[in-house]
């Protein structure tokens, strides 16, 4: 298994951060630009890799309470993901991303997962600070 993650300080509200993360019609405003999500009958979406050009069934779930987004493959464990925003002051939270892979033939090349994770973290902090 292969994992990854990301934190990033963000200077906005935990509140704030979580309502433009968990938005799926501007999700792809901080996602990478090559993965675009289409939602189906919720939790269920559909996401399509540019580069694969593949459709994958996945599951997307928002987790209010705790501020927390969970998303992964639908018919299989291959992948799957988490968000979290934490409070870090009135204006100010912190930003987690974590990527697992279970299958290693999925996992993209070396380095490439980090700097993934980094641009999704700067393009958030972009818009909730906008």
């Amino acid at each position: 298994m292969s994992e990854f993650e990301r934190s990033m300080n963000m200077t906005a509200s935990a509140d704030r951060v979580f309502d433009r993360a968990e938005d799926l019609g501007r999700i792809e405003s901080w996602l990478p630009d090559e993965l675009h999500v289409r939602a189906a009958e919720p939790p269920a979406v559909t996401v399509h890799d540019d580069d694969t050009g593949r459709d994958a069934a996945a599951l997307f779930r928002a987790d209010r309470a705790h501020r927390r987004l969970e998303w992964g493959t639908r018919e299989d464990d291959r992948y799957a993901g988490w968000l979290q925003v934490d409070r870090t002051g009135e204006r100010t939270s912190e930003v987690t991303i974590h990527l697992s892979f279970t299958d290693e033939s999925i996992v993209p090349p070396e380095g490439a997962v980090d700097r993934a994770l980094d641009d999704s973290l700067q393009r958030l902090s972009g818009i909730v600070t906008a």
